[in-house]
């Protein structure tokens, strides 16, 4: 009886991934995957990020607030404390990582 290899259950991302929020290409290494709304709020749809822009929405938004107001690229670009860390991280090399701190903002 021969088995039947199973479905993987990770695909690798493809080479040119690119960050809807900063622009900037994504490595394996610094992937991370973001629920436009949270799966708390019944969300499905995700986008890959960089795991420092990812870190960055959950430390500045609460889950109600990412549901509500912030779901799509461009309403989080309307946000000045996105816009700024957006600017900065264009800065930095595809794979940096800094340590996010929570938002005095997040309620």
């Amino acid at each position: 009886m021969t088995k039947k290899l199973a479905e993987p259950w990770y695909r690798p991302p493809p080479a040119d991934e690119i960050c809807p929020l900063c622009g900037r290409p994504i490595p394996a290494s610094q992937r991370d995957l973001h629920h436009w709304v949270p799966k708390t709020k019944g969300g499905k749809e995700v986008a890959a990020l960089h795991r420092i822009c990812h870190r960055q929405l959950h430390a500045l938004f609460t889950e109600t607030e990412l549901a509500q107001r912030y779901s799509t690229v461009e309403a989080l670009l309307s946000d000045e404390a996105v816009r700024t860390f957006v600017w900065w991280v264009r800065t930095k090399p595809n794979d940096f990582y800094e340590r996010t701190r929570r938002s005095g903002r997040k309620g």
